[in-house]
């Protein structure tokens, strides 16, 4: 069983929802034909670095999983077949990409608990608001109107 990582760029006018069923699907063209998902990554909507099929931009989705060899023609074909996809590339890792995938992984997670930490201890701390001291506004000024000789 091979390692491998896809990433594939989703056409930018899909919903939420279109969008993670897209993703489901192509999970699901892995996991019926054996393999098995280590990792998914949704980087989001961004921007291409140039245009494909008049669209700027799109969703990135990473996969790492590991599988036989021919898991990959069947996930290669799925992407050809559905007209969401923008584009694709499928990579074998190999050891070393493999090792800095899992502390790629590892450095994601603990900034993830960080934020949550973070998150998480400004909720305890609720800042204390005081009540704003009153406006006394000036009186206003009555504007002379100038006459024209």
């Amino acid at each position: 069983m091979n390692k491998y990582e896809t990433v594939f760029i989703l056409t930018p006018v899909l919903s939420d929802d279109q969008m993670k069923e897209t993703v489901e699907k192509f999970k699901s063209v892995l996991t019926d034909n054996g393999g098995k998902i280590e990792n998914e990554e949704n980087w989001g909507l961004r921007k291409l670095a140039y245009p494909i099929e008049n669209k700027n931009t799109g969703f990135y989705t990473l996969i790492e999983f590991e599988g036989e060899p021919t898991i990959v023609n069947k996930l290669e074909t799925a992407f050809r077949r559905d007209e969401k996809v923008i584009r694709y590339l499928t990579f074998r890792l190999d050891k070393f990409a493999a090792e800095y995938a899992i502390k790629r992984r590892a450095v994601r997670k603990a900034k993830q608990e960080e934020r949550a930490a973070q998150e998480a201890a400004e909720k305890e701390v609720a800042p204390v608001v005081e009540a704003a001291p009153e406006v006394v506004e000036a009186p206003a000024v009555e504007s002379v109107e100038e006459t024209k000789e």
